[in-house]
């Protein structure tokens, strides 16, 4: 077992002194998204930096059911309609971008899903302040690939950071990837296959998988001739 697992209260570097895998964002926001924002924000919005010791992320939902951790949602889309599709299970999804967090809430609010909340903050430090096997699945689709050779560094998708998820997730858990950047894919791939907790489910990169929804995104990289890439890893029981 790693480290992780032995001792997950061990001390970690101050958050001061980590290193960021993502670009703080706030952009403009329509008068339909600065209003979900101020009215939904209370209810389904979770401040990270706000958060005080452990986290047992089934907390948020107010009831016992598997949790998805979504890092890195986007403007909401697919994070609604997966969890539109699967009311089984409460989705938990992390964001920066500030008009992306408003206009989750407003997909939730308008299509009534009680099992979203959305995170603003370091995915990290949120799933440093999870237990360990409290989730189900980890999404981390189409994350930042930080290209230039000395941002790599910058990367969510890196040893360290892959051993963290797969201790937070259940024994069978899923850790779910996705890129349309085909040197992260190997990369992402590499990783992913060394860590020895994880195990490959397809043997190499998968099959698109149909419960993923096809975002904006993802139709902008095919159109501009970029394949995507999903690798998906579940962890021993």
């Amino acid at each position: 077992m790693t480290s992780i697992d032995q001792n997950p209260a061990a001390p970690v570097a101050p958050p001061a002194t980590r290193i960021r895998t993502f670009h703080p964002r706030r952009g403009r926001m329509s008068s339909r998204q600065t209003d979900a924002l101020a009215r939904l924000q209370p209810t389904y919005g979770i401040e990270i930096a706000d958060l005080d010791g452990p986290v047992d992320p089934a907390g948020f939902f107010g009831r016992a059911a598997p949790v998805v951790l979504e890092i890195g949602s986007g403007m909401g889309d697919a994070t609604a309609a997966m969890a539109a599709a699967d009311p089984d299970r409460d989705y938990l999804a992390v964001e920066v971008h500030t008009p992306g967090i408003a206009n989750l809430l407003d997909l939730v609010h308008r299509h009534g899903l009680r099992n979203v909340r959305i995170a603003e903050g370091d995915a990290l430090d949120l799933v440093r302040a999870m237990p360990e096997r409290s989730l189900d699945a980890v999404h981390v689709f189409f994350p930042d690939p930080w290209p230039k050779l000395r941002h790599h560094k910058r990367r969510i998708i890196q040893p360290e950071h892959v051993a963290l998820l797969r201790s937070r997730l259940a024994g069978g858990g899923i850790l779910h990837c996705a890129t349309d950047w085909a040197e992260y894919a190997e990369s992402m791939r590499l990783t992913l296959t060394a860590d020895p907790e994880l195990d490959d489910v397809h043997a190499g990169f998968a099959p698109r998988p149909a419960h993923r929804p096809v975002t904006k995104f993802e139709r902008r990289a095919l159109a501009a001739g970029r394949p995507v890439f999903d690798l998906i890893h579940r962890r021993r029981s």
